[in-house]
Formats: C-alpha cells, sequence, structure tokens
C-alpha cells in the first residue's frame, strides 16, 4: 500500500510469517466482511469486520498495546486497512502495521490461503479423529440400530439455536461442554450406546472423543458428517425441536469431576487460585482473557465481572469469536471445574499454552448478573438525531424516510421493517449513492440495527454522503416491540451479501451440493495445514 506520512507501517508476508512461527502475542485482524473473509485469508487470521470494529474490538483485543497486523485481500484495499488503522489508533491501539500486499501478497510468496471460517478449529478436528481413531458410523448404520430398538441415546453438540434449526430425530441437545458433565444422567446405564452428532464433522469429532477422553464405559461414536451427513442419505431431520438435558444429579457431578479429572491428568490442565488470576489482572504486559464456559442462561444469573461468556463447546469450535491474540493467557471458569477442564483439555491439544481452570471458580467471588455488556468504541461519543418506531411509519408512509438496515444478511432476511434495504456499514457513505432517484430528495436517511447501537456508531459515517441522517431509536427491536409489522426476504439490497460466510444449509437452493462440498473441504483441511507450517497441535501419550 502506498506510504505517507499518516500510513500505517506494513509487514511482509515472510517477515509475518516468523512472527507466527515464534509464538508470541500477536493478533492478526482481517478487515473484510465475513463472506469475503470466507474467500481466502491466512490460517490464523481473525475476522474482525470494518462494519462491526467498535463492536467487537475491545472484547477481542483488550491490551491496547498488543501487536496487531491489519490485513485484506490486497489490491484495492488501502482504504479499508487505513480506515481500520486509524480507527484503532483513535481508540488507543498503539502497535499497528499492515500486511504488505494483504492475501494476494502472502499467496504470491508462496504461502497457504485457506477458506472458509473458524479454520484453525475446523482443522483440528479432523486432526484428532486422525490421531485418535475416533469411532464413527454411518446415517444408514444408525438408523438400523433405531429401527432394531436398540438402546442408544442421541445427543447434538451444537447450541439450541442449531439443535433446534435441524436435528436427528430422537436426539437431545448436549452442547460440547456440557457432555462430560451430563452423559452420567442421560446414558447411567453403560450398555447404551452414546451417538453424538453436529451439523457436520467438528463438533461430532470432539464431542465423541471427550467422552471416550473422560473415560466413561459405554460405548461412543460420532455420526458421521452429522446433520448434514444424514440430510444426504435421504433421511428426515426433525425442526423446531427443543429437547434438552436434564439437571445434573449428585451422582453424575460426581462421576462428571473423577471424568474431568482423568482428562486433567492426561492433558496437563493448570489449575490456578483467585489470587493469581488478580495478579494477571494487574500484569499489563500479557493479554489476559476470562472465559465463562457455561451457556448463557447460567452466565447471565451471575458471572465475574471481567469474565466474557463463551460456552465451552463453541470456544473449541470457533476460538477466533472469542480470542483475537495468538499466545494470549487464557482463564477459564465454569461453576464445578468439569466444563472449563474438558474446554482446557481441548485448547492445551490446539496449541494454547498459556491455558488454566480457575479451581475456586465461582465460590465466594463477588458476581454481577445479566448478559455481557461489550464496550463499544465511540458510542459515547456518537450523538445522532434519532426518531421513535411510530415517528418512522408516519414518515415513511409519505415517502419523506429512506430506510437502510445495517443488520447482518442473513437475520435481514428472517425479519426487517417493510421496505428498509440491507446496506453494509463499512460501504457507508457509499453505499447511500444507491438509493433509488424515485426516492425523493428531500427524504430523510434513516439507519437502523438490531438494537440501533450499531446504527448510532455509523451515523457519522453515513452523514458524510451530505443527506440528513436519523437513526432509529432502539432499532429494528423497539419496531417490533411496538406491534409493527415486519418482512422478510433480501429485495432490492443496497449491496451484496458479502458480510456473511453462508453454511449449506443456510442457503435457499443447491444445498446438497453445497453440503457435499463443504464435507470434502473439512477433510481436505489436514493437508493443508501440513503444508501451512504454522500450526502446532501437540501430541499427547495415550
Amino acid at each position: 500500500m502506498p506510504m505517507t506520512d499518516s500510513a500505517p507501517k506494513t509487514i511482509s508476508p515472510a517477515d509475518l510469517k516468523e512472527k507466527i512461527l515464534e509464538g508470541g502475542e500477536l493478533a492478526l485482524m482481517d478487515l473484510r466482511e465475513e463472506g469475503t473473509f470466507g474467500d481466502g485469508h491466512l490460517l490464523f487470521a481473525v475476522p474482525m469486520p470494518l462494519s462491526r470494529l467498535e463492536m467487537i474490538a475491545d472484547d477481542l483485543l483488550p491490551r491496547r498495546d498488543v501487536p496487531i497486523v491489519l490485513c485484506a485481500g490486497g489490491e484495492g484495499d488501502d482504504t479499508l486497512l487505513a480506515r481500520g488503522a486509524e480507527r484503532l489508533a483513535r481508540f488507543g491501539y498503539t502497535d499497528i502495521a499492515c500486511l504488505d500486499g494483504g492475501v494476494r501478497g502472502w499467496a504470491e510468496a508462496g504461502f497457504e490461503v485457506f477458506t472458509g471460517v473458524n479454520v484453525p478449529s475446523k482443522a483440528f478436528g479432523e486432526v484428532i479423529e486422525t490421531r485418535f481413531e475416533t469411532p464413527h458410523i454411518k446415517p444408514v448404520e444408525l438408523q438400523a440400530m433405531k429401527d432394531r430398538g436398540e438402546d442408544l441415546v442421541i445427543v447434538d453438540s451444537r447450541p439450541m439455536s442449531e439443535y433446534s434449526n435441524m436435528s436427528i430425530p430422537g436426539g437431545i441437545d448436549v452442547p460440547g461442554a456440557e457432555l462430560a458433565l451430563r452423559i452420567h444422567d442421560i446414558a447411567p446405564d453403560p450398555a447404551t450406546t452414546v451417538i453424538v452428532n453436529c451439523a457436520g464433522r467438528t463438533r461430532s469429532i470432539i464431542g465423541a472423543q471427550s467422552l471416550i477422553n473422560a473415560g466413561i464405559t459405554n460405548r461412543v461414536v460420532a455420526l458421521e458428517n452429522g446433520t448434514m451427513g444424514w440430510h444426504l442419505a435421504g433421511f428426515e431431520l426433525d425442526r423446531g425441536k427443543t429437547d434438552s438435558f436434564p439437571p445434573v444429579s449428585g451422582d453424575g457431578l460426581a462421576r462428571a469431576r473423577e471424568c474431568a479429572g482423568r482428562v486433567a491428568a492426561k492433558f496437563g490442565v493448570s489449575e490456578i487460585d483467585s489470587a493469581t488470576l488478580d495478579a494477571w489482572r494487574a500484569d499489563t504486559t500479557r493479554t489476559l482473557y476470562v472465559l465463562d464456559v457455561r451457556d448463557g442462561a447460567e452466565f447471565e444469573t451471575g458471572h465475574l465481572a471481567d469474565a466474557k461468556p463463551a460456552p465451552g463447546g463453541q470456544l473449541v469450535q470457533a476460538t477466533d469469536r472469542y480470542v483475537g491474540v495468538r499466545g494470549a493467557r487464557l482463564v477459564l471458569v465454569d461453576d464445578n471445574g468439569v466444563r472449563a477442564t474438558m474446554t482446557a483439555s481441548w485448547l492445551v491439544q490446539m496449541g494454547w499454552g498459556d491455558v488454566h481452570v480457575l479451581k475456586d471458580g465461582l465460590d465466594g467471588a463477588a458476581l454481577v448478573s445479566g448478559p455481557h455488556q461489550p464496550h463499544v468504541f465511540g458510542l459515547t461519543d456518537a450523538n445522532p438525531q434519532t426518531l421513535e418506531a411510530k415517528e418512522l411509519t408516519a414518515m415513511m408512509v409519505g415517502g419523506g424516510a429512506f430506510v437502510v438496515d445495517l443488520t447482518d444478511s442473513r437475520d435481514h432476511r428472517k425479519g426487517h421493517i417493510p421496505g428498509a434495504r440491507f446496506g453494509i456499514r463499512a460501504n457507508l457513505p457509499g453505499t447511500l449513492e444507491n438509493i433509488p432517484g424515485s426516492i425523493q430528495d428531500g427524504a430523510k436517511v434513516v439507519l437502523t440495527s438490531p438494537d440501533g447501537v450499531l446504527a448510532r456508531v455509523a451515523e457519522a459515517d453515513a452523514a458524510l454522503s451530505g443527506r440528513d441522517v436519523r437513526v432509529l431509536a432502539g432499532g429494528t427491536a423497539a419496531w417490533a416491540a411496538a406491534g409493527l409489522p415486519m418482512a422478510t426476504g433480501l429485495k432490492d439490497a443496497l449491496d451484496e451479501p458479502v458480510d456473511v460466510w453462508y453454511r449449506p444449509y443456510d442457503l435457499d437452493e443447491g444445498n446438497e451440493a453445497a453440503m457435499k462440498t463443504y464435507l470434502s473441504w473439512e477433510v481436505d483441511l489436514t493437508e493443508q495445514i501440513v503444508r501451512d507450517g504454522t500450526a502446532r497441535f501437540p501430541e499427547f501419550s495415550s
């Protein structure tokens, strides 16, 4: 990228690869939209779209002087990088560089480029299946077992939102970190076969291997290719189910703790006390993440003030959604140690060398309740003119308002203000040039987002267009709460929906072909990881 007095410094692909291999703290952040990111990126790049930077940067990058390398596609992305670097510097980050030549330059240097999202975790799952020879069964075998009336349970290791969307008939939802904690109450008879599934491969493999590592006596198998494999085999999926696990019994908890103890010993899971955690909080030379691995409802009931919600199964499945700094220090927290220990055992095997479990858990700690409230940069400085939902309805009837919806395109499809057009925040103010000529010149541009926060911080960008910009107070949620109608679909969008990496089962058509391609991609990651040479997945003796 061209260098000026105000341009951020650059780092060459060769120097960046050397820095990655050194293993110190490094935040490799990709500023492109998730869909574009998924088309090609560096293995350990973390998606931090410019569109949502203010919303997620503090959670991903808690230490202001951590070394940050920003990247994008390459040619044509100079402005994107400059805007991202400028914002981070304004928010107090002091060590910012940009990858010279971007992803294109990285590839031209002979280094590997990966497609998809959550790639390190996905590749890790494939390595684990090969390393441990994790047993699996095909969908036709499972159906035959069901037809014969065999003693079995099907546990779906995904979050409830994914399980409810589609599930194996007869399965119950038991997210990954819950498996070792709950399985003794779900399958108390060692003669019961436990089948673990997810949508594809990773969480099926990790979930099944978790129970095997824990030493339960039941036969445990992963369902080959999960719900996608089930669908491709011609079997029907359930929709809208909410079946979940029972409460943990006293005996179940005791057995789960024994399992966690075995896993901790095998994989060298470290424990720390509260005094050590307090000392680490005061250490300004290291990046610290305190991650609460319980489910969301438990987190909201009461959690440590500086803890971030990171349900254990998802933390392993999508580590880059929660942790932005390679080489950082991670402290995992739960109420009884089982979920934190099981999750830590996987992070250790993924190569996170500074992972610890808070052995005191939540006992005696001062807790705060409610959902996580991320720090949003620039929000206190934003002072847009707002309007209420009922005001917007009257304005729209008269043709006096044009609504731009800054939510992600997947959510826009599910529900939006009638007439609102999907737009990508990072493309403001240019997006507003696509407003149809039929909209009267005096019409106000009204920005909305799910809760209105992103719209507030985006108002300054939109105002650069010279148009009269307003923000819907409370966002689309306030519109819905007022009982006003909602529309679905994606029509007349201002931008292409490249903000989301669509999974095969998100597509309106061509699902089967996309599923087959996706499953092959997961399997092939193992060889690509070897070619890349920057991943280190430590092995442990059996």
